[in-house]
């Protein structure tokens, strides 16, 4: 069961314990998420060279796969990563960005997922269906789809691959195939701003290095976004005010805020 003061315990265990999270993200949210990452409380380090990511993962309390600009070079480096962390048992995320758009893309998520086995896969509805059925396409990187019609099959996703599907939208769902956990605060204002999603997954990585309940991380850390969300929207005039209020959000949010905005 997840709750506002599950949420909350999860968030302060979180600041407590400044969990090291590895990313191998993209070039265009870099900054954003890394950013994020130490508003929460977390230590991010974002680094994909493929040399050095055997001993990176082998000192990381999780990692975050994010595909949004591959390369034959950064997926031998996710691929490198992805087996040591599930060698460690530490928490992996994997972001299926623009999955369904090329074969390449979703190709690749296929092999992350059977060779590194992630815990959580976070994504829009298009890239979680797609990952299931190649009837889906992606629109670049943006969802074609509603996070309601991709329930069925990210519950399909959950039970093939043994991870927890979290889909964001308007209303987020989170399920391991069995439970599912409903977030509805919409935030409109989140599809303007670049990175979002790639937020929620790094957010996702911190969470489940102190939360051993993939479930529990992954339901915590879209209701950590979706707070943070209604905490900005007041004071943001557009997408650009929304970005920096929101890092101050996920800094200043305390147990009143997720009591007063979280729409479990």
């Amino acid at each position: 069961m997840i709750t506002a003061q599950g949420v909350s315990k999860n968030l302060q265990n979180l600041r407590n314990q400044t969990p090291l999270v590895h990313n191998i993200t993209n070039y265009v949210v870099m900054n954003n998420t890394a950013n994020a990452l130490l508003s929460v409380g977390a230590s991010p380090v974002m680094a994909h060279a493929p040399e050095e990511m055997e001993a990176m993962a082998g000192i990381a309390s999780s990692l975050v796969i994010n595909i949004g600009t591959l390369s034959k070079e950064w997926i031998e480096g996710m691929m490198t990563a992805g087996k040591t962390a599930h060698k460690r048992g530490i928490p992996l995320i994997l972001d299926p960005v623009g999955a369904g758009a090329t074969g390449f893309r979703t190709q690749t998520c296929h092999q992350i997922i059977k060779e590194c086995k992630p815990d959580v896969i976070r994504g829009n509805a298009s890239e979680i269906m797609a990952l299931i059925s190649s009837d889906v396409k992606t629109k670049g990187v943006d969802s074609t789809e509603s996070s309601e019609n991709a329930i069925e099959l990210a519950k399909t996703l959950a039970k093939e691959t043994g991870a927890v599907v979290s889909i964001s939208g308007p209303v987020d769902y989170i399920t391991d195939g069995a439970s599912i956990f409903t977030i509805k605060n919409d935030i409109p204002l989140m599809p303007k701003v670049t990175g979002m999603g790639c937020t929620a997954s790094a957010l996702t990585g911190a969470v489940a290095a102190v939360c051993t309940d993939s479930l529990e991380a992954a339901a915590t850390a879209m209701a950590i976004m979706a707070v943070a969300g209604e905490m900005t929207l007041p004071l943001a005039k557009g997408p650009g005010t929304f970005q920096a209020h929101f890092l101050d959000a996920l800094y200043s949010m305390g147990d009143k805020e997720i009591l007063q905005y979280l729409k479990l």
